[in-house]
């Protein structure tokens, strides 16, 4: 409810999402959760959805920065495990509760109570998310709100501050997505049925209005932006960002705020919701119709937007100047013994039976392929305006070692799919840091070129970012928080379908594993099975 002249903060996070050694002086946050099938009815469709606590979204974790969050979760879904991811988070010093299945962690078996204890370590709204399978697209997932300690300020002002999820929603259960995925006789999971306010993002991008209203771009991915004015802001899963708006229109009425697919040609309606002026009704309906919103292929408009992001000023955090090591990723779409799989360099990821955390602590070399994955791909033959056969792709789980403390780029060039005359936006997340966003290009990346155009001054520091059809974007991170970091598109049904890669850094430096993480492959019956 907003009176004319007020300001107000609104908060968006595109899909999901916490960490650290446990810092003196904080409050300790303690949530306990059960999580279990529920029917829900979220855009009037009766389905079962994975709640917490009878709720989906699940409940907000409210905690101050340097807190300690501990969150006592009980499985009770009775035939499926869980892992829940902290979105955002970067788990410094507690790598085995990261919550990635295969990764960090053995999944939660129904009937246990799994303890995630991590210090949140830098202030923002983040999100919690599941981390198994496709669950997260079945209603598991909702908010972290982390506040600045007493007597710090934020460099902007407001008087009320909202936090909103966007998703979009299937009608269809999420087995039987996984299932069509998964077949020789490949079903896509199709397009949403809705798009809805509260939920969390699995699919397409969103461009999100409110009618009538500017909004001002102040911070990203707990990160503060030198801020610009949008009339709608494109947002991609696995994102936050947090925008101004000012009550000055028209108080005698409400006004609409809507979101609507972009980056591809969707069937999903348009979400809408009401912004409320006080004295209004908050549920009167606005006297116009909804605002169409931008054309779903204009990716000029999104890419003008990506580049615009930057650091504010004073709140800089300088990029290394140079890399140690480059990476680029090609994600290419393509067939691998009749099923349908997405792939990076033409190798389509598998998750190992024995969490690499575990594996490599206890120096378990045999459960996972030790194979480096390829570096690049052939940059000078390589059409990725056409569409390919990629008949060598192939599967695997192997994973990339990297220096500790080394400066690592990567490249994500996207290219044409299995279908003529079509590229696909991928929003990549990072587990365990923050990186800088170096740059974005159209076409193919040139390694000589456009490495001069980097952003070296103001570059903006985020968890995820998307690359654009047959565009690239490049990052740049250190390699300083020893643990097994998932990096992956998150979009769900791509990584379900092998879009993501894992890295390794200063695994020696990690400390001793907790014996809550183990359980699965070759750590069954509290022992190490080696060959």
């Amino acid at each position: 409810m907003m009176r004319r002249g007020d300001q107000l903060l609104l908060g968006f996070l595109f899909c999901l999402f916490l960490s650290l050694a446990f810092a003196e002086g904080g409050r300790i946050r303690h949530y306990r959760w059960e999580v279990k099938y529920e029917y829900k009815s979220p855009d009037c469709y009766k389905k079962l959805v994975i709640a917490i606590n009878g709720r989906t979204p699940g409940p907000t974790i409210e905690a101050e920065q340097n807190d300690t969050v501990m969150v006592e979760l009980k499985n009770s879904l009775l035939t499926e495990n869980v892992a829940i991811h902290w979105h955002g988070i970067r788990q410094i010093g507690t790598p085995w509760f990261d919550g990635t299945e295969g990764v960090t962690q053995c999944p939660i078996l129904p009937g246990d109570t799994f303890v995630y204890k991590f210090v949140v370590d830098r202030p923002g709204t983040y999100l919690y998310h599941a981390h198994y399978g496709m669950q997260r697209e079945a209603g598991l997932y909702g908010l972290i709100r982390v506040a600045l300690p007493p007597g710090v300020s934020e460099p902007f002002q407001y008087n009320y501050d909202r936090s909103i999820i966007l998703n979009d929603w299937y009608h269809k259960s999420t087995h039987e997505q996984a299932t069509g995925l998964s077949s020789l006789d490949f079903s896509w999971v199709g397009e949403p049925q809705a798009t809805d306010r509260q939920l969390d993002r699995s699919l397409s991008a969103l461009s999100f209005q409110i009618e009538g209203h500017n909004m001002t771009v102040v911070e990203t991915d707990g990160h503060y932006v030198e801020p610009f004015v949008v009339k709608n802001l494109f947002i991609y899963s696995g994102e936050t960002y947090s925008v101004l708006i000012t009550a000055n229109q028209d108080p005698s009425r409400n006004y609409w705020a809507v979101t609507n697919v972009v980056s591809r040609s969707s069937t999903t309606p348009n979400g809408l919701a009401i912004f409320n002026y006080y004295p209004n009704h908050p549920r009167r309906s606005p006297p116009t119709v909804p605002p169409a919103g931008p054309v779903w292929n204009d990716g000029d408009s999104r890419l003008a937007q990506s580049l615009a992001i930057r650091a504010r000023q004073g709140y800089i955090h300088p990029p290394p100047q140079t890399s140690d090591r480059v990476i680029v990723m090609l994600n290419t779409q393509n067939k691998i013994n009749g099923h349908v799989r997405w792939s990076v360099n033409k190798v389509s990821y598998n998750l190992p039976h024995t969490p690499y955390l575990i594996a490599l602590k206890h120096k378990l070399g045999h459960v996972f392929d030790q194979t480096p994955p390829p570096n690049g791909y052939d940059f000078v033959n390589y059409d990725i305006s056409i569409k390919q056969e990629n008949v060598s792709a192939t599967s695997s789980n192997s994973i990339y070692r990297l220096e500790f403390n080394s400066i690592v780029d990567v490249i994500l060039q996207n290219a044409n799919t299995m279908e003529a005359n079509k590229s696909e936006t991928h929003p990549w997340h990072l587990h365990g840091h923050d990186f800088w966003v170096m740059g974005y290009g159209k076409g193919k990346f040139d390694m000589y070129s456009d490495p001069q155009k980097y952003n070296l001054v103001d570059p903006i520091m985020k968890n995820t970012v998307a690359v654009q059809p047959y565009g690239w974007t490049a990052m740049r991170f250190r390699a300083d928080n020893p643990g097994v970091w998932a990096f992956h598109c998150h979009i769900e049904s791509h990584f379900y379908m092998g879009m993501g890669v894992v890295f390794e850094e200063g695994i020696d430096n990690v400390g001793e594993l907790p014996t809550s993480i183990m359980g699965c492959g070759d750590t069954r019956g509290g022992t190490f099975h080696r060959p």
